[in-house]
């Protein structure tokens, strides 16, 4: 990865995408490492980059991701998470929170504890765990004989672990003590998420109203849609309190069913994810997703039983998706990709492009392909 130094820079010509709309042609003036100033009239003096219309639009926020680039999260190796950050920042994945997969409650702590001190150093938004109080019934890439019901004491050991660096939870809301464990996440700052869940409509409410306000990979790890049952799906799509997280693979998600999720949503609660894991960019082989083996094929990871665990998506990836196969805008992709993700977690200063916010940014072109990565005000990509 090419990292260049940017002080002062004007980038010009192209179609940006502001928290007002698209300036078209518009220009982002960067200055130490922040967005200065942004327009769409006369361009100011100073050294600039043409960007002949191609996109620029926010750097990505990724609040559920377990690897990538052969790194995983889950490693007490502080290097594979330098790997695994490195590899989605090249794919545009300026900000993003560390996923862990269930475990038991010491190996949890130790993990999340390596993790506290890389988001104390600015790599990592926060940790983000996945588990372990979920549903055995929904458990997808989750080893059983690590789940279990929240207990008050396994809550508290978990968010001290962190240090306030644990930002979100997911649990099943149907496991005896769950509302009391949101109840405790929330008023622990932490987000409380609802996934890998068997439960019934009415349950996944109980866990809203005590607090609870993110779908996690909405349809995938839960009780399926009924037409006289709407289980979590229904209950979570339709509660103008919560946030959505979708899977835009085209894999875990038919573009049908991600334009129909995101669409009710609106573009205020769609939030894209990626659920990646070590294998991605790493190509198809044998790999481990917390204690489970899994075998990735074509870019398609599974575990022996053919179920899905996690994905090799990359966040341009899933952009270009919700754009190109499922129909939505291109602010709209931004708003799941940056924006929303970014308010979810309470980040001020990322996930769009407006003056004091931080220089993260991305260059896509005419067909959303990838094209340029700046962090912090600097080229991780620079385009040609």
């Amino acid at each position: 990865m090419v990292v260049v130094n940017t002080a002062e820079l004007i980038l010009t010509g192209a179609r940006v995408v502001t928290p007002g709309g698209v300036a078209q042609p518009g220009w982002v003036r960067v200055s130490a490492g922040k967005i200065a100033a942004v327009g769409d009239g006369a361009v100011p003096q100073g050294p600039a980059i043409e960007l002949s219309g191609r996109w620029l639009v926010p750097g990505f926020v990724d609040i559920h991701c377990h690897g990538g680039g052969g790194g995983s999260f889950t490693s007490l190796e502080p290097e594979q998470t330098e790997t695994a950050v490195a590899h989605h920042r090249a794919h545009g994945t300026t900000t993003m929170l560390a996923s862990l997969v269930s475990a038991p409650v010491p190996e949890l702590v130790k993990q999340i504890a390596t993790l506290a001190e890389l988001t104390a150093d600015g790599l990592l938004a926060g940790v983000h765990l996945e588990g372990p109080f979920l549903s055995h019934a929904r458990c997808g890439a989750h080893a059983p004989e690590a789940l279990r019901a929240p207990e008050a004491d396994d809550v508290r050991q978990l968010l001290d672990a962190g240090r306030g660096a644990v930002r979100m939870v997911t649990l099943a809301p149907e496991l005896p003590g769950s509302r009391d464990a949101v109840r405790q996440l929330v008023d622990g700052g932490a987000i409380a998420a609802v996934g890998h869940t068997d439960a019934v409509a009415d349950q996944v409410l109980e866990a809203v109203d005590a607090g609870a306000t993110v779908a996690t990979h909405l349809f995938n790890g839960m009780r399926p849609l009924h037409h006289r049952e709407p289980g979590p799906v229904g209950a979570l799509l339709d509660d103008e309190r919560v946030s959505v997280e979708l899977i835009c693979d085209l894999v875990h998600l038919h573009p049908t069913v991600a334009r129909l999720a995101a669409t009710h949503a609106g573009t205020d609660r769609t939030i894209l994810v990626t659920d990646a894991i070590s294998a991605t960019g790493a190509g198809d082989g044998t790999y481990e997703l917390g204690a489970l083996p899994v075998t990735v094929v074509d870019g398609e990871p599974r575990l022996a039983d053919g179920s899905l665990a996690g994905s090799t998506l990359t966040m341009d990836a899933a952009f270009r998706n919700l754009v190109r196969s499922c129909g939505l805008s291109v602010p709209a992709a931004v708003a799941a990709t940056s924006t929303n993700p970014a308010r979810r977690l309470g980040l001020a200063d990322v996930g769009e492009i407006r003056p004091g916010a931080e220089a993260n940014m991305v260059v896509l072109g005419d067909d959303l392909d990838l094209q340029g990565v700046m962090h912090g005000g600097r080229w991780l990509t620079q385009p040609s």
